[in-house]
């Protein structure tokens, strides 16, 4: 089987990424950032305007959610890095072009609804929050898989599908239902971006099966959340993983093994050798990740329990 260029693969697919996007637009719902924000609960920061300074007693949500909520906002705050990227790869004509607008202006509401309820209710320090930010966007962001689109779709695939969950259970996790009404609108805009990116994959599987079980596995192998140049990303995934916000069994059963199935991956016909290897790898991927989630699950319990036992 022929192996088509990047090209031949963004002229192959556009029909598919008109219909898809129509039926986005059909399906997404317009909302508005400052209805989530709780305005009449902010007051004055010491600075300029002489206000009150920032202490910890400010805030009223458990440390793990609070750590949540910072990384998915600097994970959000860098979104000009990621529209460089997509753009770059997908151009900024046609249906394509359309697509990567639209999504970057939805995108874009989720930093600022974060941000502007983080500060009002005063829920972290916003000194330091904006020093991480300037950091965080200052490194930017580049997608390893940048200049080959199978692999950008299948790592979107599973990104905005682990962002939706991430979202979700930090809004649970803060105990505010404020919170949670804001994260849960954030985390539906996240579902129907995966959706999208998962039918182009769809697509892709029969177009050029063999390039996109590759593109699969090899993102499986190596896949990082975009946050992933947040500094102490790897603490502050372990605290998120430990209060069960985000952990590798929800990485592998609610977020690998339902995109896998959706595009009925151990199914796929007209495979040759590389193929069929890919598919292996991913299967092998799958068995690792469930020996990886069960170590992790006993730790955790462990930990739970001296914690129990400590006065």
């Amino acid at each position: 089987m022929s192996v088509l260029s990047q090209t031949a693969l963004l002229t192959e697919l556009e029909p598919v990424v008109e219909k898809n996007l129509d039926r986005h637009l059909s399906l997404a719902k317009e909302w508005f950032p400052h209805e989530y924000v709780p305005w009449s609960d902010g007051r004055t920061f010491d600075g300029p305007l002489g206000g009150e300074a920032w202490s910890e007693a400010d805030s009223t949500l458990p440390e793990a959610a609070r750590t949540a909520l910072i990384v998915n906002l600097l994970t959000e705050d860098n979104l000009p890095s990621y529209h460089h990227e997509i753009a770059s790869l997908f151009g900024r004509d046609g249906a394509w072009g359309t697509w990567v607008h639209r999504w970057t202006a939805e995108e874009g509401r989720h930093g600022t609804a974060i941000r502007d309820y983080l500060t009002v209710s005063r829920a972290v320090d916003p000194v330091a929050l904006e020093r991480a930010r300037m950091v965080h966007m200052s490194a930017g962001y580049r997608n390893v898989h940048d200049d080959e689109v199978l692999h950008s779709l299948a790592y979107v695939s599973f990104q905005e599908l682990a962002t939706r969950i991430s979202h979700r259970n930090t809004g649970r996790a803060t105990g505010d239902p404020v919170c949670e009404a804001l994260l849960s609108r954030v985390a539906a805009d996240e579902n129907l971006h995966m959706v999208f990116y998962r039918n182009l994959l769809a697509a892709a599987f029969e177009l050029a099966p063999d390039q996109a079980m590759r593109a699969v596995a090899d993102v499986l192998a190596d896949f990082q959340m975009p946050g992933v140049g947040i500094d102490g990303f790897a603490r502050k995934s372990v605290a998120i993983a430990l209060a069960g916000i985000y952990d590798l069994r929800q990485h592998r059963d609610e977020v690998v093994v339902p995109v896998l199935r959706q595009w009925n991956l151990f199914e796929v016909t007209g495979l040759t050798g590389d193929g069929e290897a890919a598919r292996e790898q991913i299967a092998a991927h799958l068995d690792m990740l469930e020996t990886q989630a069960a170590r992790f699950e006993e730790r955790r319990a462990a930990r739970a329990a001296r914690l129990a036992r400590t006065p």
